[in-house]
């Protein structure tokens, strides 16, 4: 899995094991950086260019020989052959998300050249799982709720899951067995945008720079006030909508130290995701959080204390799956599921038509 933060790459060894009762079991992780030039590259085709078709391609290239990497050293490190692996979910890198447009289905595009990464591990690839949601109607995204239900359910609990990548989603799982999902709003996007601009950093360690600064309420109110937190579900999103110009924008005249931007940026990552639990899920008691964000201890605090009285603030670690690794998981899941004909998406969580078999397969040689 490589998401919207762009920094990265999480590989994770996947084992079935019923008798345990749990859904997968990781049994080995490995993750690596993105290196700053394919990043860069990636950032730019998030927007209109030149020779775009070209650069795509090769991107796509650079992204399925990281994979391939990724997968050579959690082999190396498990002590696994890849005749071992029954297959690779492969999620490909999320340049352009435009569900429901243009004619009514729009795309969702995700570079990866799936034949090379089949090639280079000799190992089965199920890839472009998102398209085929797309077809019949939805979002294509979150495509996670539906691993949540299957692993972070509790019989006659309500329960949230917040994934705190470059965008957040949340998944709310209901007593009764209901669920549902959706982006909203961003997550470490904004953060680490700002964190590189400001201070020459991928991200803000710990969340300790926000930490230091005091939240400008009239800016929050202005970030606030985009429309998309508003807009029922099913929704989702991406850099589409919040990148550095939709940012630019809504400070512009802003008089906050840099400091102070960013823990507006923080909070408002933070009130987003409260604002959306109580309006959803009032009475949801148990608040689960992945994703990269859930290691910024700032932001894991602002989201205890928006919810205090209310509901508990949790990483996933406390549900027994390491918060870097869900997501990873969730993706070896969905390839499970190809793999068996069963359908991976959520209607509730995508707007689909119906239940669908998502992805596609690149047999090994």
């Amino acid at each position: 899995m490589s998401g919207t933060s762009l920094d990265g790459v999480d590989a994770v060894l996947a084992r079935d094991d019923p008798a345990a009762g749990v859904v997968l079991q990781s049994v080995g992780h490995v993750g690596l950086p993105m290196p700053e030039t394919l990043r860069a590259e990636l950032l730019a085709l998030n927007q209109p260019g030149p020779n775009e078709l070209h650069r795509a391609a090769l991107a796509a290239n650079g992204v399925g020989e990281l994979y391939a990497e990724a997968v050579v050293r959690l082999l190396a490190q498990t002590g696994q052959a890849a005749t071992e692996v029954t297959a690779i979910g492969a999620h490909g890198q999320t340049v352009r998300h435009r569900p429901q447009s243009f004619g009514g289905t729009g795309y969702t595009l995700q570079l990866l050249n799936a034949a090379l990464l089949a090639e280079r591990t000799g190992i089965d690839v199920v890839c472009d799982f998102r398209s085929r949601d797309l077809a019949a109607g939805g979002q294509g995204a979150p495509l996670v709720p539906a691993f949540h239900a299957a692993c972070f359910a509790r019989p006659g609990a309500d329960v949230a899951v917040l994934n705190l990548g470059g965008i957040a989603n949340l998944t709310l799982l209901r007593a009764g067995g209901a669920v549902l999902g959706f982006d909203c709003g961003p997550g470490n996007l904004l953060m680490d945008l700002w964190c590189r601009r400001q201070r020459g950093a991928p991200y803000d360690a710990g969340g300790a720079w926000a930490a230091g600064g005091r939240v400008d309420e009239a800016a929050l109110d202005r970030l606030l006030a985009e429309p998309f937190f508003d807009q029922a579900p099913p929704k989702s999103t991406g850099r589409d909508l919040f990148d550095a110009a939709w940012l630019d924008a809504r400070l512009r005249g802003c008089a906050a130290s840099p400091q102070d931007v960013m823990a507006t940026l923080a909070e408002l990552t933070a009130r987003s995701a409260v604002d959306a639990l109580r309006q959803h899920a009032p009475a949801t008691g148990s608040l689960l959080v992945c994703g990269g964000g859930a290691f910024n201890l700032h932001l894991m605090q602002r989201l205890a204390a928006l919810l205090a009285g209310r509901a508990t603030v949790k990483s996933t670690a406390a549900a027994g799956v390491a918060p870097e690794q869900v997501e990873a998981l969730a993706f070896a899941w969905l390839a499970k599921a190809h793999l068996a004909r069963r359908p991976g998406n959520l209607p509730t969580a995508t707007g689909a038509r119906g239940p669908r078999v998502l992805g596609a397969l690149y047999p090994a040689g």
